[in-house]
């Protein structure tokens, strides 16, 4: 599957609330899968995608932090239909960024430890439990479904956000 644009903020996709997937739309759920996944692996540092980023308002989502040295837990790659969180606790401050706002990192708060359900594109419900970063990410991916940036959750945006920092 061909690698996709990750769209840029301000691109009004961005701020939609994306819509479920019926499992009748299966080559659409393949479709969408595979290119999340092919985009995801070829951003170098990537840890996870939403399908509102390549423009395709549905409800799915991808993340995969294994090898990540900010990773304590890892479910490997997740590829979710529909995903939707079901509990959530703990919270901590962390610094994210986003393909879609790439000159940009901030602190956001976020819980530290998640249990959400979802589809796989085989249509296998899954309960996925998780903590630290891999929920971090998770949470940041599940916010692209509803129109959420990161960006919109920080306390200041004065204090908690910053230049991303370039190295040559």
């Amino acid at each position: 599957m061909p690698v996709r644009a990750v769209l840029r903020y301000p691109h009004p996709a961005l701020k939609q609330t994306a819509s479920p997937l019926e499992a009748n739309r299966r080559d659409e759920i393949v479709r969408v899968a595979n290119d999340l996944v092919d985009t995801m692996r070829a951003h170098p540092g990537c840890v996870g995608l939403a399908a509102p980023q390549l423009g395709d308002l549905v409800r799915m989502l991808v993340v995969d932090v294994t090898g990540d040295r900010r990773a304590t837990v890892s479910n490997g790659l997740l590829v979710l239909v529909n995903p939707r969180l079901v509990s959530e606790s703990g919270s901590v401050v962390a610094r994210e960024g986003c393909l879609s706002i790439p000159d940009f990192t901030a602190n956001v708060r976020r819980a530290t430890q998640i249990v959400m359900e979802a589809a796989t594109p085989d249509e296998d419900l899954r309960r996925i439990e998780s903590e630290g970063f891999e929920a971090r990410c998770l949470l940041h991916e599940l916010d692209h479904l509803d129109g959420i940036l990161f960006l919109d959750r920080v306390d200041s945006l004065k204090t908690d956000v910053f230049r991303r920092k370039r190295y040559k």
